[in-house]
């Protein structure tokens, strides 16, 4: 799907959008800046920082972020090793940066997340852990947690371990470098082989029946003076760089399935009854999934380009609810699975951005190193899913608050125009709809004919920046 740009650039539009902005991040309460304690006490840590006696800096890893990221939580490295592969996967090494009990690890059980704001993102941790001593910076030595991961000749992992050491990225690249290099040959081994293993890793995906709606990301930037909403269908290197990162989840989880101690991000099943609305969905839509293909794969064939896959993706939403975390001390779970990934699942690979990832890591390190597990890990292991329950809630309030306000932005100008619409979906009497250009997303009154699928013209007749609030009605 080509990107779609729209920009505010009447400056009244602005002006009135970044005071929205403001003040909905005051009524979610967020916090703006650090306390000086905690400043003071990162800065410390950061300046103290002794790194790992195990050195692996003349392993070439490489960092593939978005472009201008500079909390860098992960490094990879991939080589043949035999008839398989060998990936080395290097996370931010912040439980040496937090001291349990202090004023850092304090603050950040307070934020649970980084939270990324349309005016401004409001981090986990200060800057002098999560964008410099913390963050695996290109030229830079770092201290790191290296999960080594062997693959047979078909991407299935042989075996796991994790164990901290100093590391040294080679190059910072963004999705776009990285795509064009594999693309033309030009990369490093380790991009060639991410393709490689990507690839394999979604037959695995297949094979296991994990699901992704691969829906086009929709980000807001603000750019040349204007906030400017952008959809777009994500690389293929984004998805293979995500493979390695769920590829380390799943090895995660698996050590502490064993030892029955840890934290799993799960998800139950869809239900029968969310099966057969959403296969009814499809069928009434003109796209049916038939019965002998499992709903992940049926999602990786639709065309992002039909309006009616639209509408699938929007219903598919229904099959991938009720995420959360389990904590396990001495027990496992009875259902251990996170539906999406059709495995156990644990998230250990964003710590500079998420508060989990810190206690997964140290307990996967003292797991594979024979260690028991330290004791303020498995004290405060009960506090994790409210935390980020907590703060999961708050980051898609904003987000989509966000969103409302800079589509109503982006709209403030065009009352009374029209617009082509595809309906996504119908609920109790009003239905979403997205514009064709620029592609904002309402909900209006639904007219007894129209069915989820189809085009529609609609006009607008307000668009409120203050609340998001838009208001349509089909011509």
């Amino acid at each position: 799907m080509p990107d779609r740009r729209t920009h505010v650039t009447a400056s009244a539009a602005q002006s009135e959008l970044a005071e929205a902005l403001a003040a909905l991040r005051t009524s979610l309460d967020l916090p703006d800046g650090f306390p000086a304690a905690v400043e003071d006490e990162a800065a410390a840590a950061a300046g103290s920082l002794r790194l790992p006696s195990r050195d692996l800096t003349a392993v070439e890893f490489l960092t593939i972020d978005p472009e201008g990221s500079t909390d860098l939580d992960q490094a990879v490295q991939i080589e043949r090793a035999g008839n398989g592969f060998l990936v080395r996967y290097a996370i931010a090494d912040v439980p040496a940066l937090v001291r349990p009990g202090g004023a850092v690890d304090d603050e950040a059980r307070k934020r649970g997340q980084t939270i990324y704001a349309a005016d401004g993102r409001i981090p986990l941790h200060p800057s002098a852990i999560g964008e410099q001593a913390g963050s695996l910076l290109a030229g830079e030595d770092r201290s790191a947690y290296v999960w080594e991961l062997a693959l047979d000749a078909d991407g299935r992992q042989v075996s796991v371990s994790v164990a901290r050491a100093a590391i040294r990225s080679r190059r910072q690249w963004s999705y776009p470098e990285a795509q064009a290099a594999i693309d033309d040959g030009s990369g490093p081994e380790t991009l060639q082989l991410l393709k490689e293993v990507g690839l394999l890793r979604i037959q695995c995906e297949r094979e296991r029946g994990g699901a992704s709606l691969n829906a086009p990301d929709e980000e807001i930037v603000f750019r040349d003076g204007a906030y400017t909403l952008e959809r777009r269908a994500p690389l293929p290197v984004e998805e293979w760089n995500a493979q390695i990162s769920l590829l380390t989840g799943m090895a995660a989880a698996g050590l502490m399935l064993d030892a029955r101690v840890g934290i799993l991000r799960t998800m139950p099943p869809p239900s029968d009854d969310a099966i057969a609305g959403f296969r009814a969905q499809t069928a009434a839509l003109g796209l049916p999934w038939p019965q002998d293909v499992s709903y992940g794969e049926y999602l990786r064939t639709l065309d992002h380009g039909d309006p009616r896959a639209l509408a699938v993706m929007q219903a598919a939403t229904g099959l991938f609810r009720g995420a959360g975390y389990v904590v396990m001390a001495g027990e496992a779970p009875a259902d251990p699975l996170q539906s999406a990934v059709a495995a156990p699942y644990a998230h250990t690979t964003a710590p500079l951005r998420r508060l989990v990832d810190r206690w997964v890591l140290v307990i996967c390190e003292a797991l594979s190193a024979g260690r028991p597990v330290p004791e303020w890990v498995t004290d405060s292991l009960g506090e994790l899913p409210a935390i980020m329950g907590t703060s999961s809630r708050v980051a898609a309030q904003l987000g989509a608050a966000s969103v409302d306000r800079v589509e109503a932005a982006l709209l403030r100008g065009r009352i009374g125009d029209e617009f082509d619409a595809t309906v996504l979906a119908i609920r109790n009497g009003d239905m979403t709809v997205q514009l064709a250009d620029p592609a904002v997303v309402a909900s209006m009154p639904r007219p007894d004919s129209v069915l989820p699928g189809t085009v529609v013209r609609v006009r607008l007749t307000a668009a409120s920046i203050p609340d998001g609030r838009v208001a349509l009605v089909v011509v």
